[in-house]
């Protein structure tokens, strides 16, 4: 490792996008800089060097987390113990506050700078974090505004730098067009289903979000329906899960296509997450599900403190 090399750990495809367009950002003010830990593919076209794949660290809920649970502190004390012995210029954590505020919190105690990118939603539910958030990184960097003022009260410095998808979308997408790139009818109303990125969440939303697409198109027959898959791994689980009902052609599978599917969109079914914040930047009316087991439910609803589940 160069003096030169920032480490950049990000969970998902949500951070892997913010992470690409950091680097970026970066590299356009010092080109040598090097950059590693833990990305996805758009990290990886940059040049990062990702040490284990980031589906490793995709895991949501309380209870789901207990099965990774040794294998994802494992992780973090290898992490803790390589930078410590060779200190990198800076580290900044991308959401996944769960593991990466830890990991901040070590690298910090080593002298380390550690930024935190994407306010943990301690102004939603578990509003104790703060505290961890202050001891573990030296810089926030939030995504929305009125999360500035709220650690200006507990004395983090923070800075409000907004979401890159609003510089880039809507774009040039145009509703009939993205019809025709998909091959849809113009004339015919289309659905657009989101059940995420994460293995975990097409495993518990993707077989509702389906059922209800068929139950739709039973009652409006004229009714379209794009399905997109975030990474080719979820397009092959999307694959089989489609090819188990009986009217699995009526369905089309897109990959790498979330944005046309959303463009030529007239209504969308979509997991709670980033794609939330696509959506509305194509104006498109949504409805926004998530599921976790029934003993993360409870949980989780005893210490929120907003009643919604998406932006």
């Amino acid at each position: 490792m160069t003096s030169k090399t920032i480490v950049i750990i990000a969970g998902e495809a949500s951070g892997d996008l913010l992470g690409a367009g950091l680097m970026t950002a970066l590299l356009e003010r010092d080109p040598n800089l090097q950059f590693e830990g833990i990305g996805g593919p758009a990290m990886e076209a940059l040049g990062f060097n990702s040490l284990v794949p980031m589906e490793r660290l995709s895991v949501m809920g309380l209870v789901e987390v207990l099965g990774r649970l040794p294998e994802l502190l494992f992780l973090r004390r290898r992490l803790i113990k390589k930078y410590q012995a060779t200190p990198p210029l800076a580290m900044i954590g991308i959401d996944a506050p769960d593991f990466n505020l830890g990991l901040e919190a070590r690298l910090k105690q080593a002298g380390i700078p550690t930024v935190h990118y994407v306010s943990p939603s301690v102004w939603a539910w578990r509003e104790d974090r703060v505290f961890t958030v202050a001891k573990a990184c030296h810089h926030v960097l939030a995504l929305l505004p009125f999360e500035i003022p709220y650690y200006r009260q507990h004395d983090i410095p923070a800075t409000f730098v907004g979401h890159r998808l609003a510089d880039e979308l809507p774009g040039e997408w145009h509703q009939a067009g993205a019809q025709t790139q998909l091959g849809l009818k113009v004339d015919a109303p289309v659905l657009a289903l989101l059940p995420g990125s994460r293995a975990m969440e097409v495993k518990q939303l993707a077989s509702q979000f389906i059922d209800t697409a068929l139950r739709l198109q039973d009652s409006y027959p004229q009714l379209q329906v794009v399905l997109a898959a975030a990474n080719q791994a979820r397009y092959k689980e999307l694959q089989n899960l489609v090819a188990t009902r009986t009217k699995a052609d009526t369905i089309m599978i897109v990959l790498h296509q979330t944005r046309a599917a959303l463009a030529a969109a007239d209504a969308v079914l979509v997991a709670s997450g980033t794609a939330t914040l696509e959506t509305m930047l194509f104006s498109r009316p949504m409805l926004v599900c998530y599921r976790l087991s029934p003993i993360s439910y409870r949980l989780f609803k005893r210490k929120l403190q907003v009643p919604y589940v998406s932006l």
